[in-house]
């Protein structure tokens, strides 16, 4: 007998769980020990993304086949992503009720077909008091019955799934999730929301993504324990956000391209990190603990970079990069130099780093005035494409400037 077949089956499971689900059902064959002991693996992972038509369609009849006869009692994990699949949605939903079954922890599905049959989701799923982490992406219908609770979920990831007629199902769902931590939705684009209420004493981390063409009224967040907060909101339609204030807020994103740009911000205002991308931040705040900042820049950033550096006096980390995916031009026009030096290159601004450098005369102007005045900085690192800024020039120039900080290092990367 070899080593491995020696083994127990407990020990045998646990090796199966670092190999695709795919290579642990093909050790079924090696012999009558092996045939079945897949069917105990608490992890469950099946794709048929890569996979040609007649594989799918293998796949389809495989799971018909033998997931009702799985014998774990816990299934952790039951994973399926079924891009381009085309499996009837009747076959999907069966597999989901006999996975919430075994005491489902986590499920994850990746669904789209043509045309269009996105009602996979069993009722059963939505009373689920196992089920821990739910992550849902394409199209997948989300008809939230109004019995739905689900005690012990923690996370929910909604990536462009589908919601019926009815806007009140997403509020729904959200609502019966008591011990919600972490929330990530991403709506769709041509759909219609209407409002997004997101009203969690427990929730820990946030992002909402707001595509240009979804139909929505407004957006209303009071998370008052929430660490990490992510807003992306390129949305066309004027729409209020109401946003309370989030005291243990450690870290934030916020890409908008609205005006009620000063009520978000000035909700966030107990940031450590910060990254923002916006041209219509006009109103200082006051940012005491903020450590980290990354702004992206533009042909408008420089005052909106004038003013954060105006209200981050504990500032130590700057970041510049590009500013993707907005209607502007990418170049920082010119450098609006303040009237007085701000506090944080006085006192605390370390390093900069500064991505996609293009040399303009507006980027030259505010490098050179970083290292005339940030007192203390200890490096400043600047990455730009070969094509657009002469390395030797760019160095040569910056190079020569006077600095504030005889501890400075510029350190310089092309990319070709």
């Amino acid at each position: 007998m070899d080593i491995i077949s020696g083994l127990s089956d407990e020990l045998l499971i646990k090796i199966l769980l670092y190999v695709p689900t795919k290579v642990a059902v093909s050790t079924s064959i090696l012999s009558k020990r092996w045939e079945y002991l897949w069917m105990w693996l608490p992890k469950l992972d099946y794709r048929s993304r890569y996979n040609s038509r007649s594989e799918r369609k293998l796949l389809g009849c495989f799971l018909d086949k033998n997931l009702p006869l799985h014998r774990a009692h816990v299934i952790e994990s039951f994973r399926l992503d079924l891009r381009n699949s085309n499996l009837r949605p009747e076959s999907i939903k069966m597999w989901v009720v006999i996975a919430v079954s075994h005491c489902l922890r986590e499920l994850e599905i990746i669904y789209d077909s043509y045309p269009v049959k996105p009602n996979i989701l069993p009722s059963n799923l939505y009373t689920c008091k196992s089920l821990v982490i739910l992550k849902l992406e394409g199209d997948i219908l989300l008809d939230v019955p109004r019995v739905a609770f689900l005690p012990s979920l923690k996370t929910m990831h909604l990536r462009s799934v589908r919601f019926p007629d009815d806007e009140e199902s997403l509020q729904r769902l959200l609502s019966n999730c008591p011990v919600l931590e972490d929330l990530l939705v991403d709506l769709r684009e041509n759909d219609s929301t209407g409002k997004l209420t997101v009203v969690f004493p427990s929730l820990l981390s946030l992002s909402l993504f707001i595509p240009d063409t979804h139909d929505i009224d407004g957006i209303v967040i009071e998370t008052p324990s929430l660490k990490y907060f992510k807003l992306k909101d390129h949305n066309q339609k004027i729409h209020y956000c109401l946003v309370e204030n989030m005291p243990n807020l450690i870290e934030a994103d916020v890409d908008v391209e609205l005006p009620y740009i000063n009520s978000v911000v000035g909700s966030i205002t107990s940031v450590k990190r910060l990254s923002i991308c916006s041209e219509a931040y006009d109103q200082g705040f006051v940012f005491n603990q903020l450590e980290h900042l990354k702004i992206c820049f533009g042909e408008f950033s420089s005052n909106l970079l004038v003013r954060l550096l105006n209200d981050s006096s504990n500032l130590q980390v700057l970041e510049l990069h590009e500013m993707d995916n907005h209607c502007h031009d990418d170049t920082m026009v010119n450098w609006n130099q303040p009237s007085t030096v701000p506090e944080c290159m006085l006192l605390s601004l370390q390093t900069l780093n500064w991505s996609d450098y293009s040399g303009t005369p507006g980027e030259r102007d505010l490098a050179v005035y970083i290292l005339k005045n940030a007192v203390h900085l200890k490096t400043m690192k600047i990455t730009s494409f070969e094509g657009e800024v002469p390395k030797f020039e760019m160095i040569k120039e910056l190079a020569l400037s006077s600095r504030a900080s005889t501890a400075c290092q510029l350190v310089f990367h092309c990319l070709y």
